[in-house]
């Protein structure tokens, strides 16, 4: 598998419509080489495709799923009431992505 380059990082970084700084490229740059160090170790452990993957970290996992059971939900005026801006029916939030 190749490395993560400077180029890399950035076009994911413009797809995912966030800019980066050089430092921030490079702390970024630092995350991946360590994940990818952490991934070797893991392939380099003896018949690691033998195992077979598990569900849950303990062993004697149990669990009982409840019924699903519709609920009335309170009344959309009493919701809106509790929100900061509200513009008719919904509720402005601060913009996140320019």
């Amino acid at each position: 598998m190749s490395k993560f380059t400077k180029e890399m990082v950035d076009d994911y970084a413009k797809k995912l419509l966030i800019g980066l700084t050089d430092e921030e490229n490079e702390m970024v740059l630092n995350e991946f080489e360590a994940i990818d160090k952490s991934i070797d170790m893991v392939n380099k452990i003896p018949n690691i495709s033998q195992i077979e993957p598990m569900t849950h970290a303990l062993d004697d996992f149990a669990f009982d799923l409840r019924e699903d059971i519709s609920e009335e939900s309170i009344p959309i005026n009493d919701a809106l009431r509790n929100a900061g801006q509200v513009e008719g029916r919904e509720i402005e939030v601060p913009k996140v992505v320019e």
